[in-house]
């Protein structure tokens, strides 16, 4: 083992330059608990979804423990054996039927305690399109307090960069599923980079190694077998680690279904297990051994099924009752002055959060909103508009009736279909973030709209642009502004709607159902495919936003004194006659931009109030 050490130190130090900003620790945590049980709620719906019958399902059984700063805690245990459960449910994550005592420094979680945790997730949540800087120094300039200038918080980011060994990729994109960018093990460097910009003293990881080669997954725990030595307190789920893995680990808890097997030093799990008759037939990687008797596998002659319920009975009779006292005994660190009264909720200012967000979602969303294809979309259907709609004058009423309804209906579909998918994209992100407490709810809601608007509006303007002068509608300036910013005014307001029905649903599939369902009633209530609609049905058009739209578009171009040709030998008749716009009324424009700026304002509020559910643990 103290050659392993020595390999570790020597792996470290091959790296010349690194900085000394986070060798130390700025504060001790010591973590302890006792007895944590968690239970799901299990239902069966039977006939038209009653539920028939519910159960209550235990995840976890009576864990116990304790990890001192400086020590790294590595859970082990086959899939299900509630390794990610518990790991959440010691970083402040998990709520719901969760019991025991949960403590750090002796106390429970806390603000102060939030902000000096990290928590790496599994899966890494990274924006794809943000170079390894970017998205490194975006996190910096969120996450770290005032006390330290713009020029020190980059220079942080920096720090860790090379800390990490990132610096050949660092101007690299992060890149995703369908785009190229960094490896495997440097999006996972990355991820961890974000929780050590705030120097953690607490640091959760789950399986941080999941899916890396032994070399990639060697670099990064000798990381953080580094971060540990410098006063910190690691815990991490970890799935098969290699032999030279398994003694960088000063502690060791083994489940299996949700019951403890073993917990203590990693140097004596195999003494441990020998000493109760369980011990390789052959010499083998610590970790493989151990995954096998939490599966139940052993060399040993019994009955099958046998070996998990001799394990738990072991660790209670053994173990158990030695590790509480040892837990209680434990003198938690003196508190460095640090309490919620003292430390802010937030890191920065709601400006500073705004501003950050701001910028960093125009750099990312930028690639997605002005593709290629969704220009070339919008520039073929403007030019066959105004082809189909070619010079079309005012004695052709009714086709100028039926551009200025499809104006309404495409741009109607078009942004909403595009907001739909903003929330359900983005849920995963603003669940990490938002259980850090990176930023308010409000500062990333308001950047995420401001930093849509122009990207909402661009490609309507073109389109306008091309099809209005095209289709021969009303040739003066004031007219054709007026035709844009109805449009432009009725983008927001299905733009808000697609905002809500996501946010509300947080299910692509399911919220782009509801949207095609809602816009089409919409359209339908709109007062140009049914002139005498029942009067039962007849309120939908009240709060269509297709029929609103529709009157403003008419009234952009018409006036009721306006005539058209009608009747033969050059008779003629007045616009506001004309039985299709007689229906929908020119008169009552104000009234018509007043009831969609209510929509406007409404349906964001909609989305705001439903987003705030995410990143909050329920109690």
């Amino acid at each position: 083992m103290e050659q392993e050490m020595a390999d570790i130190e020597a792996l470290n130090e091959e790296e010349p330059g690194v900085s000394t900003i986070f060798k130390k620790a700025t504060r001790a945590v010591s973590l302890r608990f006792e007895d944590v049980v968690y239970k799901v709620r299990l239902t069966k719906a039977g006939f038209c979804g009653k539920i028939v019958k519910a159960e209550e399902k235990v995840i976890l059984k009576g864990i116990t423990g304790k990890v001192l700063p400086g020590e790294m805690l590595a859970m082990f245990g086959p899939s299900g054996s509630g390794k990610t459960t518990l790991l959440t449910a010691l970083g402040g994550k998990l709520g719901g039927l969760l019991d025991g005592n949960i403590s750090y420094n002796g106390k429970n979680f806390s603000n102060s305690m939030k902000r000096n945790m990290g928590f790496v997730t599994q899966d890494d949540v990274l924006y794809p399109h943000l170079t390894v800087t970017e998205t490194l120094v975006f996190t910096a300039l969120l996450r770290l307090e005032n006390t330290f200038s713009k020029e020190e918080k980059i220079m942080h980011a920096e720090s860790v960069i090379t800390q990490l060994g990132l610096t050949k990729c660092k101007n690299s994109i992060i890149g995703g599923p369908f785009m190229r960018g960094v490896s495997g093990g440097e999006r996972k460097r990355v991820s961890i980079g974000q929780e050590m910009l705030i120097n953690p003293s607490l640091l959760f990881l789950d399986e941080p190694t999941s899916g890396l080669d032994s070399t990639t997954a060697q670099r990064i725990v000798s990381n953080l077998w580094e971060l540990a030595k410098g006063g910190r307190t690691i815990v991490m789920t970890i799935h098969q680690p290699s032999s030279r893995l398994f003694y960088m680990f000063d502690k060791v808890l083994l489940l299996s279904e949700g019951s403890p097997l073993y917990f203590g030093e990693g140097s004596q799990v195999m003494d441990y297990f020998s000493s109760n008759g369980y011990a390789p037939a052959v010499p083998m990687n610590p970790a493989d051994f151990l995954l096998d008797l939490a599966n139940g596998v052993s060399s040993n002659s019994e009955v099958p099924g046998s070996v998990k319920q001799n394990l738990v009975s072991a660790y209670k009779s053994n173990l158990a009752s030695k590790l509480k006292s040892e837990v209680q005994d434990i003198d938690d660190q003196p508190q460095d002055g640090l309490n919620d009264q003292k430390v802010a909720r937030w890191a920065t200012t709601w400006w500073q959060q705004f501003s950050v967000l701001l910028r960093r979602g125009v750099k990312e969303r930028k690639h997605d909103s002005f593709s290629g294809l969704k220009i070339a979309q919008v520039l073929v259907v403007a030019f066959l508009s105004g082809l189909l709609w070619w010079q079309s004058d005012v004695s052709h009423l009714q086709d100028q009736m039926g551009l200025l309804f499809f104006y309404s209906g495409f741009w109607g579909f078009f942004p909403l279909f595009q907001a739909i998918f903003t929330f359900p994209q983005e849920r995963s992100m603003l669940e990490k973030e938002r259980s850090s407490g990176m930023y308010r709810l409000s500062s990333y809601f308001m950047s995420r709209i401001v930093s849509d608007l122009p990207m909402e509006l661009v490609l309507p303007t073109i389109f306008v642009s091309i099809t209005y002068w095209m289709a021969g509608l009303k040739g003066t300036p004031g007219n054709f502004l007026h035709t844009l910013f109805v449009l432009l005014y009725s983008v927001l307001v299905s733009g808000g709607l697609g905002l809500a029905l996501g946010a509300l649903v947080l299910n692509q599939k399911s919220a782009t159902i509801m949207g095609s369902v809602i816009m089409l009633s919409f359209l339908l209530a709109g007062g140009y495919y049914v002139t005498h609609v029942p009067a039962f049905i007849s309120w939908v058009k009240y709060i269509s936003i297709s029929q609103y739209t529709y009157k403003l578009l008419l009234g952009s171009q018409f006036k009721p004194t306006d005539t058209y040709p009608c009747g033969g030998a050059g008779g003629v008749c007045l616009v506001g006659d004309y039985p299709a716009i007689k229906q929908v009324g020119l008169e009552g424009q104000v009234l018509g931009a007043a009831v969609l700026g209510i929509m406007l304002v409404v349906y964001r509020l909609i989305a705001f109030f439903a987003l705030m559910r995410i990143g909050v643990t329920k109690k």
